[in-house]
């Protein structure tokens, strides 16, 4: 082929859908703790929990990681604050913190199939892959609609180079998060790898109907269009690519 594809992964997309406040300390995860000792200047856990949500809302994710530090200081087994513990760090690229709060998340909480998908991600990220693919079965015997968890184990799949799983996996994350371009760029990726031209094309395009600044979506486009001799159809793309790249 005269052009070569871009191939871009974006390993472990997590769920940045931080979970919705607690009012009432009886929806604590934990063993009801007597209130004296489940505070902090004057605060419980689940008042550390929603002032950490607050603080996401406003983007002070710093003040955000250390409400959701007093939280599960306070109540350990509190597993949304644990898991939005996970959620902050991972926002400012602190892996290992994000995976030990996700997997601290999973412990509290056996059953919180978002965790589960989010501490995949991150040992994705990490390269782990097994333990990877592990959790995120887990994720999906709990939550088989989950669509982040479908894609992180597509990625998993993709990086084992078993294109075949990963194509089922990103057709799962379609159908249950229409709205995300990454997978349907992922599955192009996997048409590509399979020669699949017009399969990829299709992909591509639904990854820009989507995100019409995608970038790399863009200049998969070009190059298959590169490569069946459709010269001004390339161009259109790539230059829409070079202009989402600019953005």
């Amino acid at each position: 082929m005269g052009k070569s594809f871009f191939k871009y992964r974006i390993a472990g997309l997590v769920s940045l859908t931080l979970l919705v406040s607690i009012s009432s300390p009886s929806l604590s995860l934990s063993t009801p703790v007597p209130l004296k000792l489940a505070q902090s200047n004057g605060k419980t856990a689940i008042d550390w929990l929603n002032q950490g949500l607050q603080a996401i809302q406003a983007g002070k994710v710093q003040d955000a990681i250390a409400s959701f530090k007093q939280a599960t200081q306070l109540d350990p087994k509190l597993a949304p604050a644990q898991y939005n513990l996970g959620l902050a760090f991972r926002q400012t690229g602190q892996l290992q913190p994000s995976a030990d709060a996700f997997y601290r998340a999973t412990q509290a909480d056996p059953k919180f199939a978002p965790a589960f998908a989010n501490l995949g991600g991150a040992l994705l990220e990490g390269n782990n892959l097994q333990l990877a693919n592990d959790y995120l079965q887990r994720s999906l015997e709990l939550d088989p609609e989950l669509g982040f968890a479908h894609y992180n184990l597509g990625l998993v799949r993709e990086q084992q180079r078993d294109c075949e799983k990963a194509i089922a996996s990103f057709k799962k994350a379609i159908e249950y998060s229409k709205n995300a371009p990454e997978p349907p760029y992922h599955l192009g990726m996997c048409y590509l790898q399979q020669g699949k031209l017009d399969q990829a094309r299709d992909a591509f395009n639904q990854a820009v109907k989507i995100n019409p600044k995608y970038p790399e979506a863009y200049y998969n486009l070009g190059s298959i269009w590169f490569n069946q001799r459709k010269s001004q159809e390339a161009l259109e793309a790539f230059r829409k690519s070079a202009e989402a790249n600019s953005n």
